[in-house]
């Protein structure tokens, strides 16, 4: 799992996307690390490793939302992403990025992996690989995740 240790920055990244708080960013990381290594032998090498390693971490991310939105609701507590979920991650120093973050946190978990992606650079063909839809479709998001994201820095 030498190509995990290399790229571990994409699941800590992953985490800090999903999780509200320290302790459950570690069993998130904990939790995608043992997917990984149950997978990889379904690894075809298609495409690139760090491609395939999104995959997984946002498919585990986005179950555990959804686990813990059942959770929840099973307190009859209503579901709420945190607006200040990502607001811990190493961008304190400057007020514009953590209200980029802040922003980015409002959005579904679909707009924030997909945001994420962008933000890490990685072009659209690989951002539709890892999500599972169309590079076209991946524009079209990108181009209503930008407005949104407009619209909540400028109400703010």
């Amino acid at each position: 799992m030498h190509l995990v240790n290399e790229s571990q920055n994409i699941i800590h990244k992953v985490c800090r996307m999903y999780c509200e708080n320290e302790e459950h960013q570690k069993d998130l990381f904990q939790e995608i690390l043992l997917q990984l290594w149950r997978s990889f032998p379904s690894f075809r090498g298609d495409a690139k490793f760090s491609t395939w390693m999104y995959r997984v971490a946002l498919n585990v991310a986005i179950q555990d939302v959804r686990k813990q939105k059942k959770r929840k609701l099973l307190f009859l507590d209503s579901y709420e992403i945190k607006p200040d979920t990502l607001v811990s991650m190493p961008y304190k120093e400057d007020d514009r990025l953590k209200s980029l973050y802040k922003a980015i946190s409002m959005l579904d978990k679909v707009e924030r992996a997909i945001m994420m992606l962008h933000l890490d650079g990685i072009q659209n063909k690989e951002i539709a690989d890892i999500i599972g839809i169309s590079q076209n479709y991946v524009r079209v998001k990108m181009t209503r995740i930008r407005k949104k994201l407009s619209e909540i820095l400028t109400t703010e």
